[in-house]
């Protein structure tokens, strides 16, 4: 590039001003799936919490992406990549994984542009490894600029020595990856990092119509691996391309690149901020009734007037038509106690006020305190005491609900029983559902998308409130047919990546059965146990102690496993591998939606490490969140991949119908399965349900409460 060409990319970059907050449009996505022009990346970032899915491809690679504006500043990628004959013409097929991750230096002022600073495929197996410095500037409504330097993949076309290396003379080289590291991939290539011939990129936006964007770029991306191989041609650092974006949800991408060959590519983007329902389908609440004043200084009822049974009965009825199924209940003269299970709404704080209001409606004037205890698996997670003065003073005040929070008491339920009368409502203790599932395994080398449907009979019998019997039997009709037959010999134990064996005949087979226990040894004590078939490949037994102040947003738990490996044929039989695992765990709300996990012990394989994780929880019950797993298995004995992570997604039921359910759906998505690192999954695991009770998680939605 010369220093003319250079001089005006930079000129568009940084000098153009006059383009108002208002004239900047939505950024792009490049046939990598990040946020940019074509190939090269941008200064834009992504709107807080936008998850962009991107399948793109061109000559012989196939590349799809994940991206996840994780905070205003940061953004991530997941990207899965076929590529034919990569690094020689006799080559198979390679099938790549890479993580991406981009920090917003500086946000698009009116005279400074949006800067970003980014890796990509620094977790990953190198392949696609660069480093960047990008800036975008909207010069005019419909005109925008992007310049930068890159490094790596993006500093290998008309590239100069690395400026960098006037700090430091170890940036002047980029080291070259071995075979070793390309084999295995999954670490961090921090060797790499801004290292080596750096080059300039840049481009240009133009936004032709509201819907379609006209785009030039210059790339720095000389495609050498691929050149080298054979299976790519690079006559010219120009792309040309056009971007067509009928509906903000959805983009369309098609390019000329680099002289030689035809890209194209499709976006589908999705913001939890955004609901796909106008406004909520589920009924108004009831009004707060409020007392007469000349009524509030009771201090009791008169019971021949109102039957006490009358009224229980009553309130029992009436709950249940908010999906409230009353389990015990308590009136009094000034208070009114419910231990109930929450059937509909997603947020305990919405099913609250609604049982406030009605509560208003229904109760003596002497009662002036609402006492509600949710249950979790048949024991209460909390006590959360709401004033009825306050209710009723606060319904339509500007900053009532705030007001109403504070002067509401959470504390523990532990050791509350007495006084508690048990309701008994007449619903079926045995329960059965017979319905369709849909299992996945994704990113083996060998078979990236291997799918599985059937039919599931389920049925749960509950034996006491917190003793329930359950079981699922699946027949497959669809998908998994050939077995993974991949090289297991390691090291190691082999605990996961024999899975495609089980059931492999195509039978029904028994997919779990077990017995849970969950009790309160103590203040601020939740426990756990279960016995029988966890899950397709162990059963055993399981114990579990959680601590959890209701009102904290720390948490500590231990959890103690002893299992054995079942039988290929998903029946009753054990084969002779028995483990015993356990993990003491962390748990830290941050109040601000993030919560961070830390799980420490001893996995399927004998292995000893520990998993973090981090999840963005939104107020809408999204939550998206990654973890990673690293052991005293070596990346050696592990394999590829080197060590476990992934991403986990949950989407509830309600953002997407609008109608009030508890229900999500939740995937977990990791770059390989493999034997180091393994955790055992078993149902029931008590953080996840008994935060949902508690003051942290009520706090974060109590918005709902006068919903």
């Amino acid at each position: 590039m010369n220093l003319r060409t250079t001089t005006i990319l930079a000129g568009m970059a940084f000098a153009a001003t006059g383009a108002s907050a208002q004239s900047m449009w939505d950024t792009g996505y490049t046939l990598y799936g990040t946020p940019g022009l074509i190939d090269m990346p941008s200064g834009m970032a992504d709107r807080d919490g936008q998850l962009a899915i991107t399948a793109s491809g061109f000559d012989d690679q196939q590349r799809f992406t994940a991206s996840f504006q994780l905070h205003e500043r940061v953004g991530a990628s997941f990207r899965y990549s076929r590529i034919d004959q990569f690094g020689g013409v006799n080559n198979d097929a390679t099938f790549d994984r890479s993580l991406d991750i981009r920090f917003l230096l500086l946000e698009e002022g009116t005279y400074a542009p949006a800067l970003t600073l980014g890796l990509q495929d620094f977790l990953g197996t190198g392949r696609y490894s660069g480093e960047y410095l990008a800036a975008t500037k909207h010069v005019t409504p419909a005109l925008r600029v992007t310049a930068g330097i890159g490094w790596g993949r993006f500093g290998s076309n008309n590239g100069f020595d690395n400026p960098l290396a006037a700090i430091d003379e170890r940036f002047e080289d980029r080291p070259v990856s071995n075979e070793d590291f390309f084999e295995e991939g999954g670490r961090v290539s921090s060797g790499l990092f801004f290292r080596g011939d750096a080059a300039l990129f840049g481009g240009v936006e133009y936004r032709v119509t509201d819907t379609l964007t006209g785009i030039v770029e210059y790339s720095s991306d000389g495609y050498d691996f691929e050149v080298d191989g054979g299976s790519y041609e690079h006559n010219s650092p120009l792309n040309l391309g056009l971007a067509w974006r009928p509906k903000p949800e959805y983009e369309f991408n098609v390019a000329y690149l680099n002289g030689h060959t035809i890209g194209i590519g499709a976006t589908f983007t999705v913001n939890p901020e955004d609901r796909l329902t106008y406004g909520g389908r589920d009924l108004a609440p009831v009004p707060v009734a409020v007392r007469p004043a000349n009524t509030r200084a009771a201090t009791t009822w008169d019971r021949n007037q109102i039957p006490e049974s009358a009224l229980q009965t009553g309130l029992v009825q009436v709950l249940d038509t908010e999906g409230v199924k009353v389990r015990g209940l308590e009136i009094t003269d000034r208070q009114v106690r419910i231990r109930y299970e929450n059937t509909r709404y997603r947020t305990e704080a919405q099913v609250m006020g609604r049982m406030s209001r009605l509560l208003s409606q229904a109760m003596p004037p002497s009662v002036e305190l609402f006492t509600f205890e949710p249950l979790r698996d048949g024991v209460p997670a909390s006590s959360v005491t709401v004033r009825r003065s306050d209710l009723e003073a606060q319904e339509n005040e500007v900053g009532g609900s705030d007001a109403l929070l504070a002067s509401t008491t959470f504390s523990d339920a532990y050791g509350l029983d007495e006084g508690i009368v048990r309701i008994d409502n007449g619903d079926p203790r045995f329960s059965w559902g017979l319905g369709p599932y849909f299992a996945q395994r994704l990113f083996d080398p060998d078979n990236p998308v291997n799918l599985e449907v059937g039919a599931q009979l389920s049925a749960d019998y509950l034996i006491q409130p917190n003793l329930l019997l359950s079981g699922s039997i699946r027949q497959p009709i669809a998908g998994e047919a050939e077995p993974d037959r991949r090289d297991t010999s390691t090291n190691i134990p082999v605990v996961r990546t024999d899975n495609s064996l089980y059931g492999e005949d195509g039978g029904p087979v028994l997919s779990d059965l077990s017995l849970a226990h969950f009790g309160r040894p103590g203040p601020n004590l939740y426990s756990r146990v279960s016995l029988g078939y966890f899950e397709k490949m162990y059963g055993g037994i399981s114990t579990e102690l959680l601590w959890k102040p209701v009102t904290s947003p720390l948490a500590l738990g231990a959890e103690i496993n002893y299992v054995a490996k079942r039988d290929y044929d998903g029946w009753f039989g054990f084969q002779d591998y028995e483990v015993l695992t356990g993990h003491a765990s962390a748990y830290y709300d941050t109040g601000f939606g993030y919560v961070g996990q830390l799980d420490v012990g001893r996995y399927l394989a004998g292995d000893w490490g520990a998993t973090m994780s981090v999840t963005r929880e939104f107020d809408n019950g999204w939550a998206v969140g990654a973890y990673v797993t690293r052991t005293d298995v070596s990346f050696e004995d592990y394999g590829e991949g080197s060590f476990d992570k992934g991403v986990e997604i949950s989407i509830p039921t309600d953002w997407i119908l609008g109608t009030p359910s508890r229900q999500a759906y939740s995937t977990k998505l990791r770059s390989l399965t493999r034997d180091g690192g393994a955790r055992l999954s078993v149902d029931g695991r008590l953080y996840p349900s008994v935060r949902d009770a508690h003051l942290p998680e009520i706090e974060d939605s109590w918005g709902r409460f006068l919903r």
